[in-house]
C-alpha cells in the first residue's frame, strides 16, 4: 500500500479520535516510515533531519505571539471592545445584527491585510480575537464561522492577490512550474486561480447559512454597557510606533523573528511594556503559540519521512497510469492527490515544489494548455492548507478561538474549514481546469 496514503489517513484518523495533533503527526510519520520499507533507524533518522526546519517558524510564532499578548495589555483591545458595545446598545435598541457584520468584516480584512498590506499572517489571530471572544459570546456566535472565515481570507487573498505572501505563493508556483519543463509567469497565477478563489468565497457564504443558529458558550455573560477604558495617548503613540517598526522591519530583513523582536523592544523602551511586568506578559503569549510552534516542528518532520518514502511518485504515477488519456478525470485525480500531500505536509508553500515537477509533464502529456497547469498546480497546492492539522490556516483560528478551552482544534476548525473550503476548491478548481484546457 502506498506509504503517503498510509502516513496521511493515520494521522487525520488519530487527529479525529482527538488523539493530540502532535502524537499524530509523530505515529503517521513512522507509519509511512514503515509501510515504504525504510525500517524504524531511516525513519528517526530521517524525522529527525526535517525537524530543524520547523524551528524558525516556532520562534517566530513564539515572539508574535509575546508581541500580540504585549499589545493587548496597553489597553488598546478593549477601547475597540467599547466601541463595539457603543455601538450594539445605542439610544438603548439592540443592534446585534449591525454588531455581527462589523466584527464579521473586520476579522476578514484582517485576515485579507495580514497576507498584503500589513504582512503579518497570523499574528493578528492572537491580538485581535481573544478580546472579541467576550463580544461574540454575547451575540451567541458559532465560532466555527470565525474559523472558517479567517482561512478563506488567509488562503483566499494569497492565491490571487500578487502581493505580500501572494507574491511569495504565486512565485513558487511560476517559478516550480518553469522548472518542471513549462515556461510560466507570475502574472498568470491570479488569472488562473479566479475560479478556484470564488469557489471558496461560495463555500464561505454556505458556512455561513449552515451555522447561522446561535451557539452558546461559558461565561457568555458581557456587560452591556460602555466600558470605562483609560489608554493615555502616550500608550497609544508608543503601540502605533512598535506596530510600524514591527512592520518595516519584516519587510526590510523578510523575517518575522527580527519584525516581532523590533516591535518588543520598541514598547520596551518606551514603556509602553512595563518592565516589571515584561517577563510574565511575553511568557504567557508565547506559552499562547508554543502550540503551534510544536505542531509546525512535529509538521516538518512528517513532511520529511513523506518525502523520503519515494512514493509520492508512485502515487501519482500509478493513478494517472490507469486512466487511459481521460483528461478530465486525470485532473480530479491530481487535485486529490495534491489534497493528501497538502493535508500532511500542512503547508502549500511547501506542496507546490514536490508536485510541480510531478505534474507539469504529465499535464502536458494530456495536452493541457499553460493557464490550466498553472491553475492545476496553483489548486492542488493550496488544497488541503485548510482542513489540515499542521496547517497555520487552522492552527492560528484556533490559536486565538480556544483560549478559554472552548473550541475544539479538529472538530471545530479544520472540519469545518475542509468542508467548506477544500470541497469548493476541489469543485471549482476542477471547472476552471476543464474551462482553460
Amino acid at each position: 500500500m502506498n506509504a503517503v496514503i498510509v502516513a496521511v489517513a493515520v494521522m487525520l484518523i488519530l487527529s479525529l479520535l482527538r488523539i493530540n495533533v502532535v502524537l499524530s503527526l509523530v505515529l503517521g510519520a513512522f507509519a509511512g516510515g514503515l509501510t515504504s520499507g525504510m525500517g524504524i533507524e531511516a525513519t528517526v533518522q530521517s524525522f529527525t533531519k526535517g525537524l530543524g526546519a520547523g524551528a524558525t517558524i516556532a520562534l517566530s510564532y513564539g515572539l508574535l505571539g509575546g508581541f500580540a499578548i504585549a499589545i493587548s495589555k496597553t489597553g488598546i483591545p478593549e477601547l475597540m471592545i467599547a466601541g463595539i458595545l457603543k455601538i450594539l446598545n445605542k439610544n438603548g435598541t439592540n443592534r446585534k445584527g449591525l454588531v455581527k457584520v462589523l466584527i464579521f468584516l473586520l476579522i476578514f480584512m484582517m485576515s485579507i491585510f495580514s497576507q498584503n498590506l500589513i504582512p503579518i499572517h497570523i499574528a493578528f489571530i492572537p491580538l485581535l480575537i481573544p478580546p472579541i471572544l467576550k463580544v461574540l459570546n454575547m451575540l451567541e456566535v458559532d465560532r466555527r464561522i470565525i474559523a472558517t472565515l479567517i482561512a478563506v481570507g488567509l488562503i483566499g487573498t494569497y492565491s490571487f492577490v500578487p502581493a505580500g505572501f501572494g507574491a511569495i505563493f504565486q512565485d513558487i508556483v511560476s517559478t516550480q512550474v518553469t522548472k518542471a519543463g513549462m515556461e510560466a509567469s507570475s502574472r498568470d497565477v491570479p488569472v488562473a486561480m479566479a475560479i478556484p478563489v470564488l469557489g471558496m468565497l461560495i463555500g464561505l457564504c454556505v458556512a455561513f447559512f449552515v451555522y447561522r443558529k446561535p451557539r452558546q458558550y461559558q461565561n457568555n455573560d458581557v456587560e452591556t454597557e460602555s466600558l470605562n477604558v483609560n489608554v493615555s495617548k502616550f500608550v497609544i503613540v508608543s503601540t502605533t510606533l512598535a506596530l510600524i517598526v514591527s512592520l518595516c522591519a519584516q519587510i526590510y530583513t523578510d523575517s518575522m523573528i527580527v519584525g516581532a523582536f523590533a516591535g518588543i523592544m520598541i514598547m520596551y523602551f518606551t514603556g509602553a511594556l512595563n518592565w516589571k511586568e515584561a517577563d510574565e506578559i511575553l511568557s504567557e503569549g508565547m506559552k499562547m503559540m508554543a502550540f503551534i510552534g510544536f505542531v509546525m516542528i512535529a509538521a516538518n518532520g512528517f513532511a520529511s519521512v513523506i518525502n523520503a518514502t519515494g512514493d509520492i511518485d508512485g502515487l501519482i504515477n500509478g493513478s494517472i497510469n490507469i486512466l487511459q488519456g481521460n483528461t478530465s478525470l486525470a485532473i480530479f485525480i491530481m487535485l486529490v492527490i495534491g489534497l493528501i500531500v497538502t493535508m500532511g505536509i500542512g503547508s502549500s508553500f511547501a506542496t507546490v515544489p514536490i508536485i510541480a515537477t510531478l505534474f507539469v509533464p504529465l499535464a502536458q502529456g494530456l495536452g493541457m494548455s499553460p493557464l490550466a497547469i498553472i491553475c492545476l498546480i496553483g489548486t492542488a497546492g493550496a488544497l488541503g492548507d485548510a482542513g489540515s492539522p499542521a496547517s497555520d490556516s487552522t492552527l492560528g483560528p484556533t490559536a486565538g478561538l480556544n483560549v478559554d478551552g472552548q473550541h475544539n482544534h479538529i472538530w471545530d476548525t479544520c472540519v469545518p474549514t475542509f468542508i467548506f473550503i477544500n470541497i469548493p476548491l476541489i469543485i471549482f478548481g476542477w471547472i476552471a481546469c476543464v474551462f482553460f484546457l
